[in-house]
């Protein structure tokens, strides 16, 4: 289905919450005075241009990840990078006038990101170039986003989005062009089919991690005529197969990202629930297909759930985005919420068989679209800012189906 999301005017903040601000102020690392005016309308973004080389997968493993890599990591995942025009000017002033800066307002997420041994983003708009920059309803983010998402510590972003075709292939080459600049790994998109089809491989600890991306769809907009791999959509048989060839070629952990479900709602939608589980039961050798499963899109966060032994983020909720309007029109400070997943993996004790997730934690964010940061919303409370209404249901709804009996924790 096609969703228009827009970002809404700033509304006014209480007394009280004007107060938390103050003290906030102090945890925004390199805060500016200026704060950008929201547009009256906004949406997800987009880009162009020039290809790159890909990433060839690691030579597989003898030893399946067995005792003699036997080293834990931690992976860390985030939500929609949404560059509405807000978010744009923010980056300009940012910059100060001179090109775009999008550091600063991910300067909030840095302690958690760059702590990973893996850190995850999804890159939801494709870029721009030479100033044409737009934001809702076609996006095209300025490409500085590649570089303040490889400051921030990011190692791969997923690219698969229903804004994946906002400027065709062009946007395409554009995006996954600045993010091989960056340095950044990506998966869900492609400028051959080889790209296409193949996962970001990726090494954290003793293990080899391919990321898997895809989108429920692209707004209607058709793929690229003889160009069909441009863009990866959900398809079971499909995410499979590419598991299983991953696990062929080496991957030790194999991690899905996946753009789906319902915009504003903040619980599971049908299809979630059932592609779930089909996705976690799904076995070779006796060994689960899929290790990890990361959502994104509703643009709130939802929910947490290990289920058949393999933790789903139903969505990770919005890390970036202009001040949002929900579809009834109504500012909705929801759409400026979100979790980072953080996984902590340990190597199998035998050869061969599988990464276990020893720890699961979330943690809160949320993005001061007045002040144009993203606010780890633990340390925000840790020095007395007034946020704790908006981290507690966070909470609730990380934790609505039971996530919490399986040891899902709030992380710091």
């Amino acid at each position: 289905m096609t969703q228009r999301t827009r970002p809404a005017r700033p509304v006014r903040r209480t007394r009280r919450t004007r107060q938390g601000l103050a003290v906030l102020a102090a945890v925004l690392v390199g805060a500016t005075a200026a704060c950008a005016a929201q547009e009256p309308s906004g949406r997800e973004g987009e880009q162009r241009k020039a290809p790159a080389p890909r990433h060839p997968a690691p030579a597989p493993s003898a030893a399946g990840g067995g005792a003699g890599d036997a080293r834990a990591f931690t992976l860390v995942a985030s939500g929609d990078v949404l560059p509405h025009a807000s978010i744009i000017r923010q980056a300009k002033a940012d910059a100060g006038g001179e090109g775009y800066d999008f550091a600063p307002m991910l300067a909030g997420a840095k302690s958690v990101v760059a702590k990973a041994d893996l850190a995850i983003c999804h890159m939801e708009t494709v870029y721009g170039a030479n100033g044409d920059y737009t934001g809702y309803p076609t996006f095209k983010s300025p490409p500085q986003v590649a570089r303040a998402l490889k400051a921030t510590g990011y190692d791969a972003c997923s690219t698969a989005s229903n804004h994946t075709l906002d400027d065709g292939a062009d946007g395409i080459h554009r995006t996954l062009a600045a993010l091989d600049r960056a340095r950044v790994k990506h998966a869900g998109s492609g400028r051959t089919a080889t790209e296409g089809r193949s996962p970001a491989w990726l090494r954290a600890g003793g293990a080899k991690v391919a990321q898997l991306a895809y989108t429920y769809g692209t707004n209607g907009i058709p793929l690229p005529k003889g160009r069909p791999w441009s863009v990866n959509l959900i398809d079971k048989d499909r995410i499979l197969a590419d598991a299983r060839a991953a696990r062929k070629a080496g991957a030790d952990v194999v991690v899905v990202s996946l753009h789906w479900g319902n915009e504003w709602q903040d619980a599971p939608n049908r299809q979630q629930l059932s592609l779930g589980r089909q996705l976690t039961a799904a076995r070779t050798g006796g060994r689960p297909d899929v290790d990890l499963i990361l959502g994104t899109h509703a643009h709130v966060p939802q929910a947490y759930e290990k289920v058949n032994g393999t933790w789903i983020v139903y969505g990770m909720g919005d890390q970036i985005a202009g001040a949002m309007i929900n579809h009834e029109g109504a500012q909705d400070p929801r759409g400026n919420q979100g979790t980072a997943g953080r996984f902590t993996f340990a190597a199998p004790e035998k050869t061969g068989g599988r990464w276990q997730v020893t720890k699961a934690e979330f943690v809160p964010f949320w993005f001061d679209t007045n002040a144009g940061r993203v606010v780890n919303l633990n340390a925000a409370l840790d020095r007395g800012a007034d946020v704790g209404d908006v981290r507690d249901r966070i909470r609730r709804v990380s934790l609505s189906r039971g996530a919490g009996k399986d040891g899902l924790v709030m992380g710091q």
